[in-house]
């Protein structure tokens, strides 16, 4: 038990010391209040969004995007996989699986 307790709290400590690190730099955030927030990092070169975003509209449009699930903060985004990805953001290097911060790098 106390090794399951010591795991669960280096775990919040070091997610949440990732998140403070980030450098937002002029990454654009946006937030929709809605049941689950609706959220946005946008790059330079792209879009990191939550689940709520559909990449067939990106693909449409010629948008580079990546979208990953299950965040209510920006913060969750970083550490969040990336689950989907449109053809402009894999043409760039984002690839599902890697963390919204690795795909924010790309995207940036």
């Amino acid at each position: 038990m106390v090794k399951i307790i010591g795991a669960a709290l280096s775990l919040v400590f070091s997610i949440g010391a990732q998140a403070s690190e980030f450098n937002w730099g002029e990454l654009k955030r946006e937030r929709i209040e809605l049941e689950l927030p609706l959220l946005t990092i946008q790059g330079s070169k792209g879009l990191l969004a939550c689940a709520y975003v559909d990449v067939k509209t990106c693909e449409k449009t010629g948008e580079a995007c990546a979208i990953v699930s299950g965040v209510k903060t920006h913060d969750d985004m970083l550490q969040r996989p990336v689950t989907q990805v449109s053809k402009a953001a894999r043409q760039l290097g984002v690839e599902t699986g890697m963390s919204g911060a690795q795909a924010l790098h790309i995207l940036r």
